[in-house]
Parts: structure tokens; C-alpha cells; sequence
């Protein structure tokens, strides 16, 4: 945003100007009279309004909106002079006002990137705003974008794989949680809490995500929908600890949830965790009843989204002696297709469920895959 350390003429006729008013009305909107507005028209960087109203023309500017900002910036790059000393009397702190509108239209694009796993597009687009600025010489908006961007950088590299380390999804995920924080928005601060929460499951620490989730699905900061999804998330982790039984009575109250709040998506995911509970227990004839529902009712336009029903069902095949091979067909089409996305994480749950279902183990054994 532009600062203007000390006004002219100038700089009053081109914040008239990118508020598109006429002389008469530029007047009113500050308080003064015509013919001072119509001197510093003609003088311009010969006349200097008084102090006062060099602080109403500071309150103008404040107020104006991205629009206004965006023109009086352009207006000023027009006219200025290294004669005219314009360097010495507007900086631009920060990002510009067209700078926002872009940042926030590429954070938009990084989601749609992320939900194709485009990762390498969505990388691009997330790191040439992180890489421009640093917090300190940001506002709020600033900041905001800054965090979210951040948070998306960590579902990018949750979704590729990389879970702990310096360049990893939990180091995004808690320097864009200290920025909200900060801000004080209470709702974004949970679901980073819960992004880290899976952070933990996928790094095996499933105890610790376990009980994060519990506390997470009865906090009011979340939406409904989030609540849910740590209900959903919490079965999940017992399922993985072994704790078949329970952790399907959770994921039923969390798909009823879904089914009430007319989320399909997740309606149809809870499907699949159900699927894999139930093949944990053991019970592979519901399991496959559950999977069929989910197979039939998700979203598979996504690439990760079609590794994990493929991988949940190849799962539950590979569990069945007389299904064994149907099992290892499916998880290599789940595989290659995890390999050209580049999802390195969902490859190594594959070839876990390969090492450890493939008639050498309990069927209650095996990996069920990361909850995101």
C-alpha cells in the first residue's frame, strides 16, 4: 500500500482522480473548500495543504478501497519525476494494491493445482509470494495471505509425502498457525490444529493424533463439517492401533454426521475408512458392502482420490485368499498411477499393504493409509 509521507499538490489531484471525483465533490469528501482544492490542482508540487488537512488527506487514502489504491499508485508512477523528489515523499510498503488482487487470485489457482495434485504448478504459484516478502513488512491482509499460503505450501508437501523436516508439511503447517495466531482468527488456528493432527497420524504417533482429534471434534472454533471430519479421523487412528471395533461405532456417527450436513464427498470417504475398519476386524463382506458404496459415490476426477478407493479396495481384496489376485491388480494400478502423480506417501502404504497383507499376515494387520 501507498504511504505518503508528505503531501502536495500532487499527490491530492491524483487521489481525487483515483477516486473519480469532481473537483466540487473531492471538496465536500474532505471537508474544504473548492478553492483550495482547485490551487492544489494548479500548483501542484508548489503548494503544500496545512498539517490538518495533510491528515485528512491521510485518513482519505486509508479508506479508500483496492480499487482507489490501485489507481493512486498508477496515477502517481505516472506523473513523478526524480525532480519532483516523488521517491522521498510516497513509498510503497508492502504489497501494492494490484499485488493483492493477484495473490489472492493464485492462492485460488494453488487450490484447484493442489486438488489435481498439479503439484509442481501449485508449488510455482505458493512460492512466488512467499518468496517476495517476509511477515515483517506486511499489514493484516499481508499477513493473512502470506499464512494461507503457507498452509497450502503444507498440503502440498503433506500430499507429496514430506511429513517432518525442515521442508515439510509440519513446518508449514505451524509457521502458518504462529501467523494466525498472531491475527487472532481463532477458526484458522484450529484447522491448522487439525492439519498437524494429521501430520501426527501419518508419522505414526497414533496416539497422539487420536486424542488431538478427540478434542478437535467438540471445539467450537471448527465448523461443523470440521468437527465431523475429526470424529471421522479419530476412528481412523484406532483403526490403525488395532482398535477395529470402536473406531467403526466412531465413523458411523461421523458418516450419519456427513449424511445430515449433505456432504457427499465426505459422506463417501467415511464410506471407505468404514470399509477398512471393517476389513480389520476381519468382516470382509461388509468391508467390500462399505467400499462398494464408496466406490460408487465418490468424486474420482482427483488423482489422489483415485489411488485411495484403489488402494482401500485393493486392500480388502488382497485380505480374501480367493480375491488375492484381484487384490495386487488393483493396488498396481493404484501404484502406477501414485507414481505419476508423484504421491510418494500413498506409494509407501501400498507396498506396506503389499509386505504385510499379501497372505503373511492377520487380516487385521496393514496399513490403512494416511486420514487427509
Amino acid at each position: 500500500m501507498a504511504t505518503v509521507h508528505h503531501w502536495t499538490g500532487l499527490e491530492a489531484r491524483a487521489l481525487r482522480l483515483a477516486l473519480r471525483m469532481s473537483v466540487r465533490t473531492f471538496a465536500e469528501h474532505l471537508g474544504v473548500g473548492v478553492r483550495t482544492v482547485s490551487k492544489w490542482e494548479k500548483l501542484l508540487t508548489a503548494t503544500e495543504p496545512r498539517p490538518d488537512t495533510q491528515a485528512i488527506l491521510d485518513t482519505a487514502l486509508d479508506r479508500a478501497d483496492t480499487a482507489a489504491h490501485l489507481r493512486f499508485e498508477t496515477n502517481l508512477s505516472e506523473v513523478g519525476r526524480p525532480d519532483l523528489g516523488l521517491r522521498r515523499r510516497v513509498t510503497v510498503t508492502g504489497p501494492r494494491a494490484w499485488e493483492y488482487e493477484s495473490w489472492t487470485d493464485d492462492l485460488d489457482r494453488a487450490v484447484v493445482a493442489l486438488s489435481r495434485q498439479n503439484f509442481t504448478f501449485a508449488d510455482t504459484l505458493l512460492n512466488r509470494w512467499l518468496e517476495r516478502f517476509e511477515p515483517p513488512e506486511l499489514d493484516d491482509r499481508g499477513l493473512y495471505l502470506f499464512a494461507r499460503s503457507t498452509a497450502l505450501l503444507g498440503d502440498l508437501r503433506r500430499d507429496r509425502g514430506a511429513v517432518i523436516g525442515p521442508l515439510s508439511a509440519q513446518h508449514s503447517y505451524a509457521g502458518a498457525r504462529s501467523v494466525f495466531t498472531r491475527l487472532d482468527i481463532p477458526r484458522r488456528v484450529a484447522q491448522l490444529d487439525l492439519s498437524l493432527a494429521v501430520v501426527a497420524e501419518m508419522s505414526d504417533k497414533l496416539e497422539t493424533a487420536a486424542r488431538r482429534y478427540e478434542a478437535l471434534a467438540v471445539d467450537d472454533r471448527l465448523s461443523r463439517r470440521d468437527r465431523a471430519r475429526a470424529r471421522l479421523w479419530v476412528g481412523t487412528a484406532l483403526s490403525k492401533d488395532g482398535n477395529h471395533d470402536c473406531a467403526a461405532r466412531v465413523m458411523l456417527a461421523a458418516t450419519r454426521e456427513f449424511e445430515d450436513l449433505e456432504e457427499v464427498d465426505d459422506w463417501s470417504v467415511a464410506h471407505q475408512k468404514l470399509a477398512l475398519a471393517h476389513r480389520g476386524a476381519g468382516q470382509l463382506e461388509r468391508a467390500l458392502n462399505f467400499m462398494d458404496v464408496a466406490r460408487s459415490t465418490a468424486a474420482t476426477d482427483s488423482p489422489m482420490q483415485r489411488v485411495r478407493l484403489d488402494t482401500a479396495h485393493g486392500h480388502i481384496l488382497l485380505s480374501d485368499p480367493a480375491t488375492r489376485d484381484d487384490g495386487l491388480r488393483v493396488l498396481d494400478n493404484a501404484a502406477k498411477l501414485a507414481a505419476q502423480a508423484g504421491l510418494s506417501h500413498q506409494l509407501r502404504s501400498i507396498e506396506s499393504i503389499r509386505m504385510t497383507t499379501g497372505g503373511q499376515t492377520a487380516p487385521g494387520d496393514g496399513d490403512q493409509g494416511d486420514a487427509a
